[in-house]
């Protein structure tokens, strides 16, 4: 695999990025439709069950409330899942040794299909925006740092899918971490509630769930209001962005699970 980044290979990820593209509209039930539907019944159960009972979280009717955190939900179970299978097909197929050895960087190779899983993730969290304000009365106080939270999360965690398709070695490991470690913490991370109503014990520990922060910036995108400032919230994503990065370059450094 070539490491030259002096002239990039754009040829190259054009082809990838397309192809990684048109998969989704060849399964666009599964990409778009399902999740739109999956998070539309998140609105009617949870703005009508509990949003009959909590009028308002700090001032915020509850329906409009919880958008911002059903949207993360989706950004980040969405760019896991199509990253990961992106980069476990090649493996299973063994094409990706072609891709090795051809005249195209990990650098290139990471851009193609990391930035194909968060295009995808950016045009449903667009989709489910515009489907959420039929439900509830919405406002975007800062629609710039929107969406910059918007990419910065769909790449990370697109980062996150890359690391875990190359780390399983069957279809089932795919949904593993997503599905046990990702979405509980998505869950307790604020999404459905303010940690602020939280006894004072149980909000320091939500302090230690990555996912509170990326939540909490991006309501505060919406409202203006988080549980911690917009400042740590961007820090740290672009830190959790980092750590990803420097995963992924030891991969293509070592060859960790792509040598054999």
């Amino acid at each position: 695999m070539s490491t030259q980044v002096a002239n990039p290979n754009w040829h190259a990820v054009r082809a990838i990025y397309n192809f990684e593209m048109a998969r989704t509209w060849r399964t666009l039930m599964q990409s778009i439709i399902s999740p739109v539907i999956s998070t539309s019944l998140y609105f009617v159960v949870f703005g009508a069950a509990i949003g009959s009972r909590i009028q308002t979280v700090g001032g915020i009717p509850y329906g409009a409330f919880i958008v911002p955190g059903l949207i993360m939900l989706s950004l980040l179970t969405q760019s896991i899942s199509n990253a990961s299978f992106g980069i476990y097909f090649p493996k299973f197929t063994g094409t990706i040794y072609e891709l090795l050895s051809a005249p195209v960087s990990w650098i290139e190779i990471v851009i193609a299909y990391v930035g194909a899983a968060a295009s995808k993730s950016i045009i449903l969290g667009l989709i489910i925006l515009a489907t959420a304000a039929l439900f509830v009365p919405l406002r975007i106080d800062h629609p710039l740092v929107m969406l910059v939270f918007l990419v910065l999360t769909a790449v990370t965690f697109s980062l996150v899918g890359f690391i875990i398709g190359i780390w399983a070695d069957g279809f089932e490991k795919l949904q593993v971490i997503p599905l046990l470690i990702v979405t509980p913490l998505t869950f307790l991370g604020g999404s459905f509630y303010s940690i602020s109503m939280l006894p004072p014990f149980w909000q320091t520990v939500a302090l230690f769930n990555p996912v509170v922060y990326l939540i909490s910036g991006f309501r505060w995108s919406f409202y203006g209001a988080g549980d911690v400032s917009v400042g740590l919230s961007i820090a740290m994503t672009l830190g959790f962005l980092a750590i990803s990065m420097a995963v992924v370059a030891w991969i293509f450094k070592t060859g960790y699970r792509l040598k054999n």
